[in-house]
């Protein structure tokens, strides 16, 4: 009689099937964070005309954020060369899109983009499915102005709604920021 040995393995038990999904988050989140800091050194060296950090102030600051977030140096690198048109993409401009969320509330939403057709018609996509609208230049610049701006106050469900919007805008890799006279 001869012992025969089965060896199945153990289900369950594989590491990477369990990191693989948090794993896959985190590097979405690397990755935007790189795209953000990437296109602020673009806009950087435009700006300041200078690849080097030591006669830019703004790219040094730029590079810096680039630290905090633990962009790799060859990013950097790549970025500043996409700054002094070295690389063959198109050249980075800053936008800014002014408009009105739900309920009224003024919206101006800052971009850095290659593409100001793309970026334009996704913030018009977002803000029209919300049931909110693009604004003609200087409709809502009154809030980045020094006076003080006049809070709209909103209900809490009126206010997850506006907040939704908001999010939306800044899921998209253009944007940069978006400032809102929504009180706190």
């Amino acid at each position: 009689m001869t012992l025969v040995e089965y060896n199945y393995g153990m289900s369950g038990h594989s590491k990477w099937s369990t990191i693989k999904h948090k794993k896959a988050a985190e590097d979405a989140k690397r990755g935007k964070a790189f795209t953000r800091v990437s296109r602020l050194i673009v806009m950087a060296v435009q700006k300041g005309g200078s690849g080097d950090p030591t006669l830019n102030p703004v790219l040094r600051m730029a590079i810096e954020k680039g630290r905090e977030v633990n962009m790799p140096n060859d990013n950097v690198r790549r970025a500043i060369d996409r700054g002094l048109g070295k690389s063959g993409e198109g050249k980075m401009e800053e936008l800014s899109y002014e408009g009105y969320a739900p309920y009224g509330v003024g919206l101006i939403i800052e971009t850095v983009t290659d593409n100001r057709n793309r970026i334009g018609g996704e913030v018009k996509n977002i803000l029209e499915k919300a049931g909110g609208s693009i604004g003609g230049p200087g409709s809502v610049a009154y809030l980045k102005s020094i006076t003080p701006v006049p809070l709209i106050s909103l209900s809490v469900e009126q206010r997850e709604k506006v907040e939704k919007v908001i999010d939306s805008l800044l899921e998209l890799d253009d944007v940069m920021d978006v400032w809102s006279n929504v009180e706190k």
